[in-house]
């Protein structure tokens, strides 16, 4: 007899907080004096795209480096995330963010225009077995604001927490006569933000194959081992678009401390690292799909895809005397 596992229900949940929406309007007011900047595309090699064609304009709240200008929701890279100067000014909605149970990456006021729409589209990151969830609040809409996720029409409120799964495909339309703005927040998936989602999803996320992160730790419970100057790490290792163990050649890295974290360099990209736990490290911007973890004369990458994990241990180069 063949057991069935629960899967989520639907491509959408709304979890368990509401917040106030008039709170959220009126902190608008602090951030909208000037004409937002139309959003950009991260691409996976590092690149940054175009400005979209779309009128679909950003606010940048939580960005790499706290950058101001970066519109676009970034990766992995030389800088992990950071509140920007917007954030300040909208102490409601930050006071929200740091009540969500879970790493945050990206947070965008992303406002879609009068008449915009954009083209069906999928953001393949975003899935819950790599442990990487798109989140909204809606702060101002209308019943012509519509998102198409997965085939099913979707008119969030204002004030309501939304989960969407948007590596499926998706279309924002707005025909009504105001801009659509929502707070779209890029979390890592951890238990603790599982448990917001409804009772009818819970078996679900427990038995489906889902990622779970952990909770960052502090630096300072790191163990502190000697830092090696050289790894010799697979090519493939920061491919981030593959879910498989990397293969290919082998290319020399190079580990450097920045501050209290650590900048990981190779193929000519550099990618900061954020502590997880017992010497063990993921790319700033990514989830735990790709850890690294230090020994004193070997390096173990992990790579998992919902609840399978393959590791690989790979000595430190030798160094002469």
């Amino acid at each position: 007899m063949t057991t069935m596992i629960p899967a989520p229900p639907a491509s959408a949940a709304r979890l368990a907080p509401t917040f106030d929406a008039a709170r959220l309007n009126q902190e608008l007011a602090a951030v909208t004096g000037h004409e937002w900047a139309r959003q950009r595309t991260h691409y996976a090699a590092g690149r940054i795209g175009p400005d979209t064609p779309v009128d679909w304009r950003v606010l940048p709240l939580r960005s790499p480096g706290g950058d101001p200008h970066r519109t676009d929701p970034g990766g992995p890279g030389p800088d992990d995330y950071a509140p920007t100067h917007w954030l300040e000014q909208m102490p409601y909605l930050a006071g929200i963010l740091e009540t969500i149970p879970a790493p945050l990456n990206a947070v965008r006021l992303l406002a879609l225009g009068l008449g915009a729409a954009s083209k069906p589209h999928c953001d393949p990151k975003y899935t819950l077995q790599r442990g990487m969830v798109r989140l909204h609040i809606p702060i101002v809409t209308h019943p012509d604001a519509v998102l198409i996720l997965d085939g099913t029409e979707h008119r969030w409120q204002p004030g309501e927490f939304w989960y969407g799964d948007f590596s499926r495909e998706h279309q924002v339309r707005n025909t009504g006569p105001v801009r659509r703005i929502h707070t779209v927040i890029d979390a890592l998936f951890t238990r603790e933000l599982a448990a917001l989602f409804p009772d009818q999803w819970q078996e679900g996320l427990i038995h489906a194959g889902v990622l779970f992160n952990r909770r960052p730790v502090p630096s300072r419970h790191q163990p502190s081992l000697p830092l090696p100057p050289l790894l010799n790490l697979p090519a493939g290792f920061t491919d981030f678009g593959q879910d498989t163990p990397p293969t290919g050649p082998v290319t020399t890295a190079r580990l450097t401390e920045r501050g209290s974290g650590l900048v990981l360099a190779a193929d000519e990209r550099s990618f900061a690292l954020t502590a997880v736990a017992d010497g063990e490290y993921r790319f700033a911007g990514w989830s735990e799909q790709r850890t690294l973890q230090l020994g004193h004369d070997h390096v173990v990458l992990h790579v998992r895809h919902g609840r399978t994990l393959t590791s690989q241990q790979i000595p430190l180069p030798t160094t002469s005397a």
